[in-house]
């Protein structure tokens, strides 16, 4: 395992006991001939392109060092990438510009699942009834299963912003909520 390979080891290591802090292990992209994943010695790596040299074009998020660095609703907001929602072209998207408050959370603040930057790039029908149950508070949600790779953590953590930016879920604070509540009786 190269040097990249061992820090990003570490870093996980270091998150998942809570003595992780953002630093300098991934200040940018790795080369694939230094990442640990892709051997350095394949002559298919000259005409791979490197994640820094296709990334750093797209919008920048300022998470800190982690995740793959990039804001990927406002790089679609903004043209800058067209994503192919299916793999049939005729078939038609719904955007869908709705929001589902989740509030069994524990003690942290609720999760808001927007809908509109999901239906923007994938079909319903990837994720509705194969990884969630179509109504809402019938899927059986744990972050144990999310970090395992199950619901959320399908994407989040591989193509989407990683899952140790808890804020950008657990975004709603449940005082918010009881003050509209109130404000309409």
């Amino acid at each position: 395992m190269g040097q990249h390979g061992k820090a990003r080891w570490y870093s996980l290591a270091l998150f998942f006991t809570g003595l992780w802090l953002p630093g300098p292990l991934f200040a940018e992209w790795t080369p694939l001939a230094e990442d640990g994943l892709h051997d350095p010695d394949n002559p298919a790596l000259e005409v791979m392109q490197n994640p820094g040299d296709a990334l750093s074009r797209l919008p920048r998020d300022d998470a800190g060092d982690v995740g793959n660095k990039v804001r990927w609703v406002q790089a679609l907001e903004q043209g800058y990438i067209e994503p192919r929602t299916n793999i049939f072209p005729e078939t038609k998207i719904e955007v869908l510009d709705l929001d589902i408050i989740m509030k069994h959370t524990g003690s942290t603040a609720y999760v808001r699942f927007p809908h509109k930057p999901h239906t923007e790039w994938l079909d319903c029908s990837n994720c509705h009834d194969k990884i969630f149950k179509m109504k809402a508070g019938e899927t059986p949600l744990s972050m144990l299963a999310i970090l395992s790779g199950e619901y959320c953590g399908r994407c989040h953590g591989a193509v989407a912003f990683p899952l140790v930016l808890c804020n950008r879920c657990h975004s709603v604070p449940p005082d918010t909520l009881e003050n509209k509540v109130n404000q309409r009786q």
